[in-house]
């Protein structure tokens, strides 16, 4: 026969087995106020504001792009590493 079988292997929790929340636990915890984040808990720090990578879509010369693809794992960072070192040494005013 073959009828579909109804065991689901799902894991069933006693919410009385859940654990006891300790200091240590809100030291853990993310904190806010309101909406505002004000204290975050373990993992990845939050990214400033002035340091988050934006994301566009833009199209270079394919011997350009080949360039720098040609130096492996890591080229975008490479690319835009080149372009601010532009910026530092040129004035982008100064072009039009």
């Amino acid at each position: 026969m073959n009828a579909k079988d109804n065991d689901t292997n799902s894991t069933w929790f006693d919410p009385d087995d859940a654990p006891e929340l300790t200091e240590a636990w809100f030291e853990d915890a993310h904190q806010y106020q309101g909406n505002t984040l004000v204290k975050r808990g373990r993992g990845r720090p939050p990214i400033p504001v002035s340091e988050r990578k934006v994301p566009v879509k833009i199209r270079y010369d394919q011997d350009v792009v080949e360039a720098f693809r040609q130096t492996g794992k890591g080229w975008q960072t490479r690319m835009n590493q080149a372009l601010r070192q532009y910026l530092k040494e040129h004035s982008v005013h100064d072009l039009n």
